[in-house]
């Protein structure tokens, strides 16, 4: 009997102890989630995808018309000015060239000396000339000789004279570097730069990136033959949605991986920001330049980049996910926050610093050590009390293309 008394008992003091420990926690309110606020260092970084681009690009082209006969370089291939890119067939102009030489030699060894001959020639028959008609003009002068055989005698003086200004004139024209050697000389130089020109050769240093030439092809003036990637300066083009452009600024680190080599990060440097937003994608253009360039970093890669927009060693921060009712999507802006004071909820509204996808700093309204409740839109009427259960806080973000998200495309580390 004693035993069923003390059994009853004890099932009354646990029913009275478990009514207890239900009514306290009743008391105490639901649990919840949250985190503890902390500093600890923030990096800010925008993250957006691009493309690798030299800053220059030389187009190569024949000047002339001709029939590719050899082709001496590849897509990848390194070249320096004055390497041969491509050879057309010259066969025509080679012979042009040699009837051109053929006729200065001609010049030297022909026709100048049989210049200088009939030169001499028509002095000399012009000194006869002018010798028979003072004859007969004393002969005529003593009556010895008739009218009609002076003015003979005359004419052929006159013939003798025209016939050795044509030779003088054709003399001087044919002499070392006057007329005719000019115009020969320069006739040879055209055909020379033209046969020059069936070799198309590279004028920068670079790597060529295309090539639209082959061995047997017809090509023409302003015919696009290469493509060449000008060595020197290599830059990253991003799109970065407009929403960031309060974010960037000139000379910003940042930190890039091209797709194709994800474990080979390398430093990059903001170095344009244009004036201008593209009105149809609503994105703005960002140039990243690169020094030292990695040396397999390739033309057109794909290339993710994370751009430092902001820093600090210690900040006050806060995840994302305990905001509610941010006001602006500018850098700095307003939002609201559920707080936990003395186990009971609290909303407070707090001012924020930097900002991302997965904390953000806290300038105003919290301190370190509160308690902020991880779903900011909890139905908790105010002063309601809450059982409070720490979650860790979360890490930086995804590295998504900042041009395709609909959210601030912030992310920190």
């Amino acid at each position: 009997m004693g035993r069923v008394r003390y059994t009853s008992v004890l099932v009354i003091l646990a029913l009275a102890l478990a009514v207890g420990v239900g009514v306290w926690r009743w008391w105490q309110g639901p649990q919840v989630q949250g985190y503890v606020l902390e500093r600890r260092p923030l990096v800010q970084t925008v993250v957006a995808t691009g493309r690798v681009v030299t800053t220059s690009r030389s187009q190569v082209g024949s000047e002339i018309t001709g029939v590719v006969l050899e082709r001496h370089v590849e897509e990848g291939d390194t070249v320096r000015p004055g390497d041969t890119l491509l050879v057309l067939r010259s066969d025509e102009l080679a012979a042009q060239v040699r009837e051109a030489e053929a006729a200065l030699t001609e010049l030297a060894t022909s026709r100048r000396p049989q210049a200088l001959v009939a030169l001499e020639r028509a002095e000399s028959e012009l000194a006869q000339a002018r010798r028979e008609t003072a004859r007969r003009r004393t002969l005529a002068e003593r009556s010895l000789l008739s009218t009609e055989a002076l003015e003979q005698a005359e004419q052929a003086q006159t013939l003798a004279h025209n016939a050795f200004d044509a030779a003088r004139l054709t003399a001087t024209a044919l002499a070392p570097s006057n007329v005719e050697e000019t115009l020969l000389r320069e006739r040879l130089a055209a055909l020379q730069a033209r046969l020059a020109k069936t070799v198309v050769r590279s004028e920068v240093a670079g790597t060529v990136l295309t090539r639209d030439a082959e061995p047997g092809d017809l090509v023409q003036p302003g015919q696009v033959l290469f493509t060449i990637a000008l060595s020197g300066a290599t830059e990253i083009r991003v799109p970065l949605d407009e929403r960031n452009l309060a974010l960037l600024a000139l000379q910003q680190d940042a930190m890039a991986v091209a797709d194709a080599y994800p474990q080979r990060p390398f430093l990059a440097r903001v170095s344009f920001i244009a004036p201008s937003i593209d009105p149809q994608r609503g994105t703005v253009e960002v140039r990243l330049a690169v020094d030292p360039v990695p040396d397999f970093l390739r033309q057109d890669m794909t290339v993710s980049v994370n751009i430092e927009t902001g820093r600090r060693e210690q900040a006050l921060a806060v995840p994302n996910d305990a905001l509610d009712d941010t006001l602006d999507t500018g850098p700095w802006g307003q939002a609201q926050v559920l707080v936990v004071r003395e186990g009971r909820v609290q909303r407070r509204e707090v001012t924020l610093g930097l900002r991302g996808l997965a904390m953000s700093e806290v300038l105003d309204g919290l301190r370190v050590g509160d308690r902020v409740l991880a779903n900011p839109t909890a139905s908790l009427p105010e002063g309601s009390r809450v059982r409070f259960t720490q979650r860790a806080a979360p890490v930086s973000g995804s590295g998504e293309d900042a041009a395709t998200r609909n959210e601030l495309p912030v992310n920190f580390n």
